[in-house]
């Protein structure tokens, strides 16, 4: 083999190298996209959609953080919660595991991506029927949402940790209503 044939040689397996390598690198990590999701529903008023927004920014899941607001049909700003990742990934479920940045990410991400689920949007809030019980920080909200028919939302902060709120006519501001398991 002359000398060119080799520096090419070398040159071929320097590539094939690199190119194996780079696969093994994207296979161990996991692309982070922002998650930035809205949906209308009715909330604040039977007659009128409200605007709920999602977004999760952030690249390692010390730094991100889940914010959620909900909007008026007149673009006024009624809710908002900011939820630390590391709080969300501190109250889970201790069978899931976490003991890598990777699935602590994957994990993020899941509940961004599911905090709009069907069943998160409760129409009504409160069924007449129900009663209130030790779950349920504001009695008086809990009546007035029977009568109301007002619907509310529920999220989840952790593993045992819903929290249900609704729209108080009465105040003018969104409340917890319930905050249970």
């Amino acid at each position: 083999m002359n000398m060119r044939n080799l520096m090419l040689f070398v040159l071929f397996c320097t590539l094939v190298l690199s190119a194996c390598n780079a696969d093994r690198k994207k296979q161990n990590s996991i692309e982070f996209k922002n998650v930035n999701q809205s949906i209308a529903k009715s909330f604040s008023s039977l007659d009128k959609l409200d605007t709920f927004k999602i977004e999760l920014t952030g690249r390692k899941p010390e730094d991100m953080v889940l914010t959620f607001s909900i909007k008026n049909a007149l673009g006024k700003e009624i809710y908002n919660a900011k939820l630390k990742g590391t709080d969300l990934l501190g109250s889970t479920d201790p069978n899931v595991d976490l003991s890598k940045e990777k699935y602590q990410i994957i994990f993020l991400k899941t509940i961004a991506d599911d905090f709009f689920a069907e069943d998160n949007f409760l129409e009504p809030a409160v069924i007449p029927e129900d009663k209130a019980d030790n779950y349920t920080p504001d009695k008086a909200l809990y009546e007035e949402l029977k009568k109301s028919g007002l619907n509310g939302f529920k999220y989840r902060l952790g593993k045992e940790n819903n929290i249900y709120i609704a729209w108080s006519e009465k105040e003018q501001k969104v409340k917890i209503y319930y905050n249970c398991c």
